[in-house]
């Protein structure tokens, strides 16, 4: 009878979440809105930036260089005189601003090699860092071969080829959109199996519990594999009709092999918000914790900054977190398009590191069964 135990309590776990208006908005909002704000909303985006250019040499350079910026990295130039440059930039109507001296053009080609100002408002950060780069780009770009028609200029011995491999448009919606997704079911495995626990004893169905024929465990499978289902549901529905269907991301592996691994990572998932739960006397209390445990997994795991780039110790510290091994584990399957063969290692990983979780999430939730018996 174990078996029909476990699989009623979870039919009743997910009539109860059906009932949970609150939750049902959490998980619509998670995995459609948010995937989608997040990944067309990427911080280090560089688009429609403000840009205004000071011509003072009004020559076919000039001219080639101001015609160089345009959407969708920047707006269409603004030309002001330099008296207006720098009441515009304190204004914040401007977020880069070109300088380009007079007799440019002249003392290009004498050799001279002149140099633009160029003027950034480093308050908005992200667009500073990126577009300056751009900017630089552009216009070495646009003078180099503006050079060319006039004067002899040394070829290169070596001329970079740049191929950008799974990502070869350099879309970080394409990146944003696959993590912002990892991000959700973490968060939302953790959430539903430990408010599934809280609600039991805010209810008062937890007593109705201890003393029907079921034990701790079947209790505790129950909640996991009903929220681990939601969860599941969600994220196939996400990667269909979001990530593929409305961001247009092109998935390169197999999303069962996927889906597969993400079955894992909720199992460990989902026992920590068991755990969570059974520490946790109320929601806001739960609340508390989960940002505690969730910022630092979501964070460290790799998903925003590359694992290399971290400290040693914090590296070898995250391999006990699911989260690490489930970012690596998508990123090879969805973005290069690894086999089982591949990615094996992170799905034994996983289910070492779930199956530990759940034990300790069980030998805790027995003994709070126990107290409360």
């Amino acid at each position: 009878m174990r078996l029909a135990h476990i699989a009623t309590l979870g039919v009743k776990e997910l009539r109860s979440l059906v009932r949970d208006p609150m939750m049902l908005v959490l998980i619509v909002y998670s995995f459609t809105i948010a995937i989608y704000s997040a990944a067309t909303a990427m911080p280090e985006t560089l688009s429609r930036a403000a840009i205004s250019i000071v011509d003072e040499d009004r020559s076919p350079v000039s001219a080639r260089i101001s015609a160089a910026f345009y959407p969708p990295y920047f707006m269409p130039p603004s030309f002001i005189t330099q008296s207006e440059m720098d009441a515009r930039m304190d204004a914040g109507l401007d977020t880069f601003a070109i300088d380009i001296p007079p007799n440019f053009q002249r003392d290009l080609l004498a050799g001279r090699r002149p140099a633009i100002q160029l003027n950034v408002d480093a308050t908005r950060m992200s667009q500073a860092f990126t577009g300056s780069g751009y900017i630089q780009t552009i216009i070495s770009d646009e003078v180099t071969a503006f050079a060319l028609r006039y004067r002899a200029v040394e070829t290169p011995a070596v001329d970079l080829m740049l191929r950008a491999r799974f990502n070869p448009v350099l879309k970080e919606a394409w990146f944003g959109a696959v993590m912002e997704v990892i991000n959700q079911i973490t968060m939302l495995s953790i959430i539903l199996a430990g408010a599934a626990l809280i609600r039991e004893r805010e209810h008062g169905t937890i007593e109705h519990l201890l003393v029907m024929p079921v034990t701790p465990f079947e209790i505790m499978t129950a909640k996991v594999w009903a929220m681990a289902l939601v969860v599941l549901v969600a994220t196939a529905i996400a990667i269909t009709v979001v990530v593929q269907g409305a961001l247009g991301v092109p998935i390169q592996g197999s999303v069962a092999l996927f889906l597969a691994g993400a079955g894992v990572h909720v199992f460990a998932t989902t026992s920590m918000g068991i755990f969570l739960g059974t520490v946790a006397r109320s929601m806001p209390q739960f609340g508390l914790l989960l940002m505690l445990i969730l910022l630092p997994l979501e964070m460290l795991s790799g998903g925003t900054t590359p694992r290399e780039s971290m400290p040693v110790i914090v590296q070898f510290v995250m391999l006990a977190a699911p989260t690490t091994h489930f970012v690596m584990l998508a990123q090879a399957i969805l973005y290069r398009g690894a086999g089982f063969s591949v990615v094996w290692p992170q799905f034994a990983a996983l289910a070492v590191i779930g199956a530990a979780l759940f034990g300790y999430a069980w030998m805790r939730f027995r003994s709070t069964i126990g107290a409360m018996a």
